[in-house]
């Protein structure tokens, strides 16, 4: 019974029912949900009263995610200075704070705690346009894989720091803002967000380079929740000349319909949201075109029903 649980759900989570919105974890995340943060409990006897209910390994991984991207924050002191004292599981259960280390360390061993065999994987990821071909001397970012089966393919990825919420961009405010998408996404879009320092665990498809993917536009949460793929530009620097249309193209789950497309152009207090415009939507490809007027070099984010796909940074200039 456990085995044939865990394959229906690994069938909606690569069909078209997850990507309508059925969640096939919605006990867990309830049941989560009503548990609150266990603060008197330890590792192991929380990850018990987390998992005990469920009978299949991914049930009890997402209970684990689930409290996790709810309970713990994103520590900005030790996001800076990669402490890897403050990254152990007692020390992130203790404070309810971790950076990504942290968090993955953390996740890693709960999954031990729930017999289910899971990887920390160090590597890169980037968060804004300033990140944009500017490669870190470092790797900066940490997530999980986890296997529920015997073959390769039963590998899935798991990012409990992004799914909790994200740090500002001086990276000294956290805002918790839980997000189920970092949970077993799609291989190939996830790669296009996360680049791991050892290639055995880029699982699928992925940039062939570390410079290639600093190349790329920044991936936003809601490139997840529409199953973005093949975004053009595939640059995350891109030119314009002013009354110039530039085309943006990308295809998304054809199961979801786009009610609406829209642009955010500039950042903080000299940011201009854009006017509605038209696009097409054949198949699953969306495509349409806009005319940047303002010359300047600053950040475009591309929004599909007010959820946030890709940022890029524009010069336009004669």
């Amino acid at each position: 019974m456990k085995k044939w649980t865990t394959i229906l759900f690994l069938l909606i989570l690569n069909g078209n029912l997850f990507a309508q919105q059925i969640n096939p974890f919605t006990t867990a995340d309830q049941y989560v949900q009503q548990l609150g943060s266990l603060d008197a409990f330890s590792v192991a006897s929380i990850t018990d009263t987390l998992t005990k209910p469920f009978q299949s390994k991914v049930e009890k991984a997402r209970a684990i995610y689930s409290w996790m991207i709810q309970h713990i924050s994103i520590d900005p002191k030790a996001s800076k200075s990669k402490d890897e004292n403050k990254a152990t599981p007692l020390k992130v259960m203790t404070t309810r704070q971790a950076n990504a280390k942290g968090f993955a360390n953390l996740f890693q061993e709960m999954c031990s705690q729930a017999d289910i065999r899971c990887i920390v994987v160090e590597g890169f990821t980037r968060n804004n346009t300033e990140d944009i071909e500017n490669i870190p001397d470092e790797a900066n970012h940490a997530w999980n894989v986890v296997q529920l089966g015997k073959s390769e393919t039963e590998w899935w990825y798991v990012d409990a720091c992004k799914g909790s919420g994200s740090l500002d961009k001086r990276q000294t405010t956290f805002t918790r803002q839980p997000t189920y998408q970092y949970f077993f996404p799609s291989n190939s879009l996830f790669n296009l967000d996360h680049f791991a320092t050892n290639k055995a665990w880029q699982l699928g498809e992925s940039p062939a380079s570390l410079k290639q993917f600093y190349s790329g536009p920044i991936i936003g949460y809601g490139a997840y929740i529409v199953g973005l793929k093949s975004p053009v530009p595939n640059h995350g620097k891109i030119k314009a000349s002013p009354g110039k249309s530039i085309r943006f193209r990308f295809q998304h789950d054809a199961a979801i319909s786009i009610q609406s497309m829209s642009l955010q152009i500039g950042e903080g207090n000299k940011m201009i949201p854009s006017p509605p415009f038209n696009f097409n939507d054949e198949n699953g490809w969306i495509e349409f075109g806009y005319i940047f007027k303002k010359e300047g070099d600053y950040p475009i984010s591309v929004f599909a029903d007010k959820q946030l796909l890709l940022t890029y940074q524009l010069e336009v200039s004669e």
